[in-house]
């Protein structure tokens, strides 16, 4: 069997898995064998009988051998359809990934509650247990349990996922604890610009760690006479910066103080999770975050991420977009504030219930209603600022909505060197924007928005942006190659078809 026919299998094998909610070790066990194993045939690297495959197939009740090459993921939109009825906001994709980095700090059992169930959490899965972490999916598939071994096998580390999420960066903080030189690929994700690490590199070097980078990894290595002995200030108020450094305070023998940090969602709910492994983190929410450390962590945790406020504002954009009536539950207020401000002054018409708190015990929710509206163009520029200000990620979702609006609405993404460019694939869909620079985008509404058949974004926001447009325009519009959406959404396409969407989800055969 060629390599190449290896690869196609290998990756079939992997979809079916992950589709059935297994990790490659429930997979071994069900075929009596060893995680390596399942590890190696996924990525194309061990031969495989007609026979294994059946037997996988079965154990995954997925017909592989019938299947041949499943080609990227396409969704067909039929647009026009007013949205209705009610929808819960799922857990953070991004306190979830930084959860998965910090389970590395315990000894002991970590269990996750309802963890997103998308591709960027599946990557670091890979990850994970290739290194020799088991994790497994417990109560129906709804939580996650992580157990870490005596020591991790980083030379059989999985580069092929970790190349496909950024938040590969995050297992430096938990590293540098565990061993004194180690190898990781370089970080990719989204195609959002030149992003480079040495912000992390800044804060992370104060506990001694040097990273070169050659050949497509990051070679790392610890000098533990290196001890941070005055506050580090980080020279950008970045989220996984933030994360970084507090990830490698937690186990540092002190107490390390962190200025001009991150108070974002996902960085709090690190901070929960932190205090729940035993480590005392006093000013969470604020720019200023003071660690007591602990050096040796091992204790079984149960802890429950709070809600996502990009995914909220997603599923308001949708109900805006659409000039639908929809209930949108369990949105988490804090993070929000400011972008239904902004709202608020472009004439939405909405309703909030009282505040109840997220699982977590900390994170303040509340479930909003929102109305059919008529919008006007907000009179300042919508641009992003740190928690408190407008979400980074927040301001993609603008772009439809200041579409639908009447005026004009200048919009300044000045974090990212090209997403702005992204949101110009909206002129497909019938938009009138104006590209002034990289970081500037002209919107001009009322849209009439018409289908169209377009290859997704290589950027996550931007593209469910375009799905948004999609949903609002008349007519049948295809959006090709969605992986990028999988990677922060759970079952997007379906949720949306449960309050009134169509959408269908093809394979080209």
């Amino acid at each position: 069997m060629s390599d190449d026919y290896l690869v196609r299998i290998g990756k079939l094998i992997r979809d079916a898995r992950q589709h059935r909610g297994w990790t490659q070790t429930q997979l071994a066990e069900a075929l009596g064998t060893s995680q390596s194993a399942v590890n190696r045939i996924e990525r194309g690297n061990q031969n495989i009988s007609l026979e294994m495959i059946a037997r996988i197939g079965e154990a995954l009740d997925s017909e592989i051998v019938s299947l041949g090459y499943a080609g990227p993921m396409h969704l067909r939109v039929v647009g026009g359809r007013r949205l209705s009825g009610a929808i819960d906001v799922k857990t953070s994709k991004n306190a979830c990934v930084a959860l998965l980095c910090a389970s590395l700090l315990n000894k002991g059992r970590t269990v996750l509650r309802r963890v997103a169930r998308i591709e960027e959490v599946y990557r670091l899965l890979e990850v994970l247990n290739s290194i020799g972490v088991r994790t497994r999916w417990i109560n129906d598939g709804v939580d996650l349990e992580i157990v870490p071994p005596a020591e991790l096998e980083m030379a059989a580390i999985d580069a092929e996922a970790a190349v496909r999420t950024r938040s590969i960066i995050m297992f430096f903080g938990p590293l540098l604890h565990r061993m004194d030189r180690f190898k990781l690929p370089y970080a990719g994700g989204c195609d959002l610009g030149t992003r480079t690490i040495e912000p992390h590199m800044i804060a992370l070097r104060r506990f001694g760690l040097d990273i070169a980078a050659t050949e497509g990894q990051y070679h790392a290595q610890v000098d533990r006479s290196v001890r941070p002995d005055r506050p580090i200030v980080l020279t950008e108020r970045g989220d996984t910066v933030t994360e970084n450094a507090l990830l490698a305070a937690a186990r540092h023998d002190g107490v390390t103080v962190i200025r001009n940090a991150s108070s974002n969602y996902m960085v709090q709910d690190l901070c929960f999770f932190l205090e729940a492994l035993g480590v005392k983190v006093e000013g969470i929410g604020t720019t200023t975050l003071t660690v007591h450390g602990v050096p040796n962590i091992d204790v079984d945790v149960d802890y429950s991420p709070s809600e996502d406020p990009v995914e909220a504002m997603s599923l308001l954009a949708a109900a805006v977009v659409t000039e639908s009536e929809l209930t949108v539950r369990r949105v988490p207020i804090e993070f929000l504030e400011i972008e239904l401000a902004v709202l608020e002054e472009m004439g939405l018409d909405h309703e909030r219930s009282p505040e109840y708190f997220a699982d977590n015990g900390r994170t303040r929710l509340v479930d909003l209603t929102v109305h059919p509206s008529k919008l006007e163009a907000p009179i300042d520029k919508i641009h992003p600022m740190p928690f408190p200000g407008l979400n980074i990620d927040n301001v993609p979702f603008f772009a439809a909505i200041a579409a639908t609006a009447q005026g004009k609405t200048l919009i300044h993404d000045w974090v990212y060197d090209n997403r702005a460019i992204y949101l110009t694939d909206l002129n497909r869909l019938g938009g009138r924007l104006q590209l002034l620079d990289p970081h500037r985008v002209l919107v001009e509404g009322p849209t009439r928005w018409r289908a169209a058949e377009m290859m997704c974004p290589p950027a996550l926001r931007p593209a469910v942006v375009v799905l948004l447009a999609m949903m609002a325009a008349e007519g049948t519009s295809v959006l090709r190659n969605v992986y990028v959406i999988n990677r922060g959404y759970e079952d997007l396409a379906e949720r949306l078809n449960s309050i009134g969407a169509q959408i269908e989800i093809f394979r080209d055969i």
